[in-house]
């Protein structure tokens, strides 16, 4: 079973003040990035893998998905995405990624927002979502970028010119590691950018887009704290096709 980090009382508490939960999608600056990737949602039958507190589930249905399933590890967000769902439409349940077995061709898309690098074995849930797909189905994620995760922590240093640099440990040695995020000790799983795009090839996907998510300089000047993220890329966000 995956670390279920999120229902952590502390951790969930501090979470759920980042401004991406109390704005919703409008608070995330890679959203409009990752809304450019996904497909016409109408009619489409969508899984969402990581659903959280069903921002992304219900702007699917919004936009004319014809039911959407959301999945989550933790107890807490599904309890929230239900308070905030009154969607027939819409089901969450809660499920663990690493584990997870879905029906053959029972869906037209599958999402998933900065989940995937919780999960142990990347190669068996890529499996289980593209037998899920039906042919000509999506997959559109985002994870946090390989270098981001092989980043030392405290994330930025000073050179000797006092620029900002960002060491990157241990970039090729693949597997766990643990930061601290409000709490200690979260859990993730550091895989090469090869490695990720590597593992949907081989699970049979056409890779269509591949983007390093940087902020624009409208957002950044809405929020300066974003400029940091023009040093390295914090977010991968992936199509692929069945």
């Amino acid at each position: 079973m995956a670390q279920n980090i999120y229902d952590n009382p502390a951790f969930f508490a501090g979470y759920s003040q980042l401004r991406r939960q109390t704005s919703g999608l409008d608070g995330a600056p890679e959203w409009p990035a990752l809304c450019a990737l996904m497909p016409d949602v109408s009619g489409k039958r969508a899984v969402d893998l990581g659903c959280g507190f069903g921002w992304t589930a219900r702007w699917m249905r919004a936009q004319g998905a014809a039911s959407v399933l959301g999945l989550d590890l933790s107890q807490n967000m599904i309890a929230r995405a239900r308070v905030s769902t009154t969607d027939s439409a819409i089901a969450y349940r809660v499920a663990d990624l690493d584990t997870l077995d879905l029906p053959a061709a029972a869906f037209d898309l599958a999402f998933s927002s900065l989940a995937f690098h919780y999960i142990a074995d990347f190669a068996r849930l890529v499996g289980v979502i593209h037998q899920a797909l039906a042919p000509g189905g999506d997959l559109v994620f985002s994870i946090e970028h390989p270098v981001y995760m092989a980043a030392t922590h405290p994330h930025w240093i000073a050179d000797a010119d006092g620029r900002k640099t960002w060491p990157v440990n241990r970039y090729s040695i693949e597997g766990e590691r643990r930061t601290e995020w409000f709490v200690k000790d979260v859990l993730k799983y550091h895989r090469t950018l090869a490695t990720t795009l590597n593992t949907l090839i081989d699970a049979g996907f056409a890779i269509r887009r591949v983007v390093e998510f940087a902020p624009t300089a409208e957002q950044i000047a809405q929020m300066p704290e974003l400029a940091e993220e023009l040093e390295r890329p914090m977010m991968l966000l992936v199509s692929a096709r069945k």
